[in-house]
Formats: structure tokens, C-alpha cells, sequence
């Protein structure tokens, strides 16, 4: 007789929800990404449900049985949420949605099943999997989604342009199923999502910043933003990237398109973090390339000062995008600096140089260093190997100052309390001043790194700078 394994926790949670549905009497499926990964041997944390009834009134039955917590309730589109034993099982009545004109609110219908399936993005998400005891496990597939699992391709079931029509985040969400999921989209789907990209100027910028960070989140983050690229939808919803297509840039003899290295940088960082502001970062670290560019003959193209102008536009990119304000700032400073360490790669580089690199990147230098790292994208082996081998020697000269010179979140050794105390002053811009000129003294080597120098120093100057504040 063969033995079953027994089952797994969240499956053992979805069995109760079953037999709570059939006391209650009411037709309930698990459905979308629970099955889809299911089949796919996929672990999952999560898990849609269709109601066909009251999807929130059967959230708390079910709820209140099994004894959930965090309930969210959206009466208005008939869904409804609770967490239980780390995971989260939405429940929402079958319906359908659609976006009627250049409304950004979607319109919900109740509906069938048979509907709700027809309504859904893609065909390997249109399944529904029975939760009943009887007939536990069984898979509802009116539109082919296994065959499609193992072709590995995203089709619509129904038509592409009615599908995006009605709900137009579909299309993101496609690029960001490509490579989730490495599945290739059907032609018929790419045709549509150029042809519809427009119709996503109707959708919260807050749902698609959303589906940005989360192909940003992916392992090979490529897959998606050059899903975007192919069918133009780059060009809406994140233009200024889209401007880096075709932009040359020189690496040695060759040539390099900007938007395909900047795409080489994130597959690089993906490997090495899952750190969402840096990945966001290294999308962004050379924005500014298109507004500065310039031919210089016997050079080719050059990108003078692209730092300071990505710097400048990621504050309207960041309020467009609605992100949260950590985005622009960490992403602001790391595209500041991420040219400053190739260029200490001089052997006659001053130690005062390596201080200002290590007091103006704060905690941020070991994350700028892995910028600088997956920024090195050349096709030519030899050049990969002396850029890594300077990186190398940067690495241990900074780590040699920050060892001799206690740099790493660097501050004035004497606090301000202690400059106003010994210099007769009430809070104002002249402590700040003092404070500053002791931190350039110990950044430029005048002085070390210890109280008992910088209070002596200040001793010296205090009289100076009191007599000349300005």
C-alpha cells in the first residue's frame, strides 16, 4: 500500500478551511498563485480564495474558527484577510473588474466561477484548486494553465487587449511573471501590451511603483525591465530609464548601450543583496547619463558630472514614483559617490583622500563598495580582472585608514556642548562652524582622530574664528 506523505502545515489549514466551507454550505476554491506554485512544487506563504457567496462574511467564519488575527475587511470590493500560523488567506467574492474609461477605480461585479476564472490575468493563474474533503485536490482548468506551466508561457485566457483593457497593471505584471517565474509571454500578449501601454496612465502610480520594486526584487531583475523595454511600456511608466536605451558609452575599444549595462548591474547586485535601496540604487546610479552626454573626438562619448545631474532628477523621479523618502536619499548619496573609489586607485592617493570617501559615505560604505563592485560589467575578461585587482587595492587602503583613524561613522571628537562651554557660546551657526573645522583637520591628517588632539587644536583656533565668525 503506498504511503502519502503527510501534509504540510499551510495544506492541513487549507483541508479546515474546506470543511468549514461545506458546513457552512458554500462553494469555496483556492485559486491563482497558491495553485500555480502548487503544481509547480513551489512552497507558498500565502493563499487566494473565491467565494462564491460572501467572500468577507466566510473571512470571518473562517477566521473566528481557526482562531486568525489581523483582519482586513474591504467591503466595497468583497475581499476580506486574516493571518494565521505565519501565513495569510485572502478571501474574495468571484467577480469580475474592469476600468471603465479614464477612471482609475475599478468597477466589481459578482459573478460565477466559471466568470471569475475568465477574468484573471493569465492562464496559469486561472485554476482553481477544490478544497472540499471529497474532492480535495482536484484542479479546475477551463483555459489550459497546466499545459501552459509546462510550455512556461503567459497567455491571456481571454483576449490580450480585453484582458489588459480591464485591468491595464496586467501588462507589469506580465514583465514581472517573465522573470519570477522564467516564462516567456505569448506573442499575442507582447503585441497587446504594446499596443495598450497607454491605457496604464489610468492606474495608481502607487500600483505600479509597486510592480517596479518587485521585478527589482527579483533574481535576475533584467528579465522584467527589458519585457518593459520590448513593448514601450518603459516609456511610461519610467521614462527617464527608458532614455538610456541606445545611449553609447566607451568601454575601451567597444562601445556599451547604458540601459543594458545598467541592466548587467542589477543581475550583479541581485546576486550579491536583497537590500531593496540598493538594488534600487544601482537602477539608478547612472540616470544622469542621457542629459550629460557629449562627443568628444578620440574619446567618444563622455558623461562629465552624471553623478551630480542623476543626483539632481532622482528627487522628481522618487516624488513621481511616490517612494518612500529613504529611497531618495540613500539613492541620492550612493549616485554622488559611486565614481569617488575607482579614482582612488593611484598608489600616491592620499590618506586624506580615502578619510573625506569614508566620512562622506558614512554607514553607506560597504554597500557603495558592492555599487562599485556590480558596476564592473565589461565583456572583456583581462579588463574585469584589473578592475577587480584595483578594487582589491582600495579596499585594503581603506580598510588600513579606517583602522588607523577610526573613520567609519565619523564625528567631531569635541561635541558641541563642549565647544560652547569652552568658548563662552549660546547654539548657533559659529558651534557648527568650529565643529567643522575640527572635522577637516582630522580629515585632511593635521590632527588624529582623538579627543585630546581636536580639543587642543580647537585651543588654537577658538580665538581666530571668534574674531572672524563670518
Amino acid at each position: 500500500m503506498t504511503k502519502h506523505p503527510p501534509p504540510s502545515p499551510l495544506e492541513t489549514l487549507v483541508r479546515k478551511i474546506g470543511g468549514l466551507a461545506e458546513q457552512s454550505g458554500i462553494p469555496v476554491y483556492a485559486v491563482g498563485g497558491y495553485v500555480r506554485d502548487r503544481l509547480l512544487g513551489i512552497p507558498s506563504m500565502e493563499v487566494d480564495f473565491v467565494v462564491v457567496g460572501a467572500g468577507p462574511e466566510f473571512s470571518k467564519t473562517a477566521g473566528n474558527a481557526l482562531g486568525g488575527h489581523g483582519f482586513v475587511v474591504y467591503e466595497k470590493f468583497g475581499t476580506a484577510s486574516f493571518l494565521l500560523d505565519g501565513f495569510k488567506f485572502e478571501f474574495v467574492s468571484a467577480r469580475s473588474e474592469s476600468y471603465r474609461g479614464d477612471s482609475r477605480k475599478p468597477d466589481v461585479e459578482k459573478t460565477d466561477l466559471a466568470t471569475d476564472l475568465s477574468r484573471r490575468d493569465f492562464t496559469v493563474n486561472a485554476m482553481a484548486l477544490e478544497i472540499s474533503d471529497a474532492r480535495f485536490g482536484e484542479i479546475i482548468d477551463p483555459h489550459g494553465g497546466r499545459e501552459d506551466l509546462k510550455k512556461k508561457v503567459l497567455r491571456t485566457p481571454l483576449d490580450p487587449e480585453k484582458t489588459f483593457d480591464e485591468d491595464p497593471l496586467r501588462m507589469m505584471r506580465a514583465a514581472r511573471f517573465a522573470g519570477q517565474l522564467s516564462f516567456s509571454i505569448h506573442p499575442s500578449a507582447l503585441a497587446a501590451m504594446e499596443k495598450r501601454r497607454l491605457r496604464l496612465e489610468i492606474v495608481s502610480q502607487e500600483r505600479i511603483s509597486d510592480e517596479l520594486l518587485k521585478i527589482l526584487s527579483q533574481q535576475k531583475p533584467s528579465v522584467g525591465f527589458r519585457v518593459l523595454k520590448e513593448t514601450r511600456i518603459l516609456e511610461v511608466v519610467f521614462p527617464e530609464m527608458a532614455a538610456m536605451i541606445g545611449v553609447e558609452q566607451r568601454d575601451d575599444c567597444h562601445h556599451k548601450d547604458v540601459f543594458e549595462h545598467t541592466l548587467k548591474v542589477l543581475d550583479n547586485l541581485a546576486g550579491e543583496t536583497q537590500n531593496p535601496l540598493l538594488r534600487f540604487a544601482g537602477l539608478v546610479h547612472d540616470i544622469g547619463k542621457p542629459r550629460v552626454k557629449r562627443f568628444v573626438e578620440n574619446v567618444g562619448w563622455t558623461f562629465h558630472n552624471h553623478e551630480q545631474a542623476g543626483e539632481r532628477m532622482l528627487k522628481k523621479i522618487c516624488a513621481r514614483l511616490k517612494l518612500p523618502g529613504d529611497y531618495q536619499k540613500y539613492g541620492g548619496e550612493l549616485i554622488r559617490l559611486h565614481m569617488r573609489p575607482i579614482q582612488l586607485i593611484s598608489e600616491d592617493v592620499t590618506d586624506s583622500a580615502i578619510r573625506r570617501l569614508l566620512f562622506n559615505a558614512g554607514g553607506r560604505i560597504d554597500d557603495l563598495m558592492t555599487l562599485c563592485r556590480a558596476d564592473i560589467t565589461s565583456g572583456n575578461p583581462n579588463r574585469v580582472k584589473q578592475h577587480m585587482a584595483n578594487f582589491r587595492f582600495v579596499s585594503e587602503r581603506m580598510k588600513q585608514v579606517e583602522e588607523k583613524d577610526k573613520m567609519r561613522a565619523f564625528q567631531s571628537p569635541v561635541r558641541g556642548d563642549e565647544i560652547m562651554t569652552l568658548c563662552g557660546l549660546a547654539p548657533g551657526p559659529i558651534v557648527g562652524k568650529i565643529k567643522k573645522s575640527l572635522e577637516e583637520a582630522i580629515l585632511d591628517g593635521v590632527i588624529p582622530n582623538e579627543h585630546d588632539a581636536a580639543y587642543d587644536y580647537l585651543l588654537k583656533i577658538k580665538d581666530g574664528i571668534l574674531k572672524n565668525p563670518c
